[in-house]
Formats: structure tokens, sequence, C-alpha cells
């Protein structure tokens, strides 16, 4: 998933950084409003990462526009400011949570993995794929008792399609949100493919992958 993490205190930011991209996410920086809100109007965030007390102005600001061009991220506030006021002010502006700090980069992990779950509507630790099933927390992707070996990122891709089941993604998209590029060429469009190719063949050897489509001209999808 791809994260933008808009925070002026550098060492801090760069952490974060360091510490979700360990955790397989795929993160952008900005340490301002201006250079947020341009990455925001340019790509497209699963999470973004807020920060208060930015030299060029609030945080809070960024929120109504950055919701504008990113409908569907997940907002997470992050704040030296405890006061009741900015929590509900975020909040009633769309936040999805509020982390005071200093806070742990595993309450972050946490708090966006409860997020994630909340949004994709997942309830339970191991999920059903067809004849097989995932575990999103522990990235394993089991038959039966038998663990089927993926790459990083023939997981990360089929885990972001499964948790957009029904949902048409374009390469575009998941070049985006999987590598942190877009597929703007042929050689990015067949990169994908040629993943999707390696996870049937994987998946194929020990039950069928019906559930996994390809939309002519557009991109994939997870059928359920």
């Amino acid at each position: 998933m791809k994260v933008l993490i808009v925070e002026d205190e550098k060492t801090l930011a760069y952490e974060m950084e360091d510490f979700l991209k360990k955790a397989f996410y795929i993160c952008d920086l900005a340490h301002n409003i201006k250079d947020g809100l341009e990455k925001i109007e340019l790509n497209s965030y699963d999470f973004i990462l807020l920060d208060l007390g930015l030299p060029d102005g609030d945080g809070l600001s960024l929120l109504p526009k950055a919701k504008k061009y990113n409908p569907d991220a997940a907002y997470i506030i992050l704040t030296a400011r405890g006061n009741l006021e900015d929590r509900i002010a975020g909040l009633d502006l769309g936040a999805d949570d509020y982390l005071p700090k200093p806070f742990s980069l595993l309450e972050l992990q946490s708090r966006m993995q409860a997020i994630a779950r909340r949004k994709f509507n997942v309830k339970e630790e191991l999920l059903s794929l067809g004849d097989f099933n995932v575990d999103l927390q522990k990235r394993l992707i089991l038959f039966e008792d038998n663990q089927i070996e993926l790459s990083r990122k023939e997981f990360d891709l089929l885990s972001y399609l499964f948790l957009h089941n029904n949902r048409v993604l374009t390469r575009m998209q998941l070049s985006e949100h999987i590598w942190g590029t877009f597929a703007d060429d042929d050689y990015d469009s067949n990169y994908i493919d040629a993943h999707i190719k390696n996870i049937r063949k994987k998946l194929n050897a020990w039950a069928p992958t019906d559930f996994l489509e390809t939309v002519r001209g557009v991109g994939y999808r997870i059928k359920k």
C-alpha cells in the first residue's frame, strides 16, 4: 500500500518512512503543506499521515483539499497538540484516527492495520480465497496446511487485489500502489502481467484460480 507522510520533523519523518518500508509499504515524504498538496494532487494514496504543526500552516487546512483529490485514502493525524478541540476538528473534517506525539511506530502500524481491516471489512485472521486461505498479517497464502511460496511483490499484488475484491484495478493503479510508480509504458504493463502469470502458475499447481480474472484492455480483479 502507498503512504504519504506529511511531517516537518525530518528525523521523525525518516524514521516512519524506514519503519513502514520494512513493513512493505510504499512511502512518499512531504515536509510542508505546499509539497504535501502537490503530491496529493499527482498521486493516489492508501494512507496519508498528517502532522498539524507544519511550517507553512496548520495541517488541518490540508485535510479538505486532500480528501478532494484522495477521497479513498485513510487519514491519520499526528500531532504534539493534545487539546480536544484539535482532535474533534480533525475527525469532523474526515480524519480516520488521531495519534498524539510522541508515539510508538508499532502503535502507528497497529492503527493503520486496524483502519485497513475496517475499511475492507476484514473480520477474521484467516481469509478465504477460492480453495486458498490468506493471512494478511503474517503474509501467508495457504492451501490446506501447505504454504504457497510467493515473492514479496507477488503477495503484495495478490493481497491488494484481494482487499479490493470485485473491483477492477487497472495496471496503472496496481503499479502505483505496489511499486510506487505509474505503469505508463509497455514495459511496466508487461511487468505486472508477468507477476500475475507467475501467481496463477504457483497457485494453479494446487487448485484452480478462477477467482483471479483478467479484464481485457483494463486490468485485473479478484471476483468473490
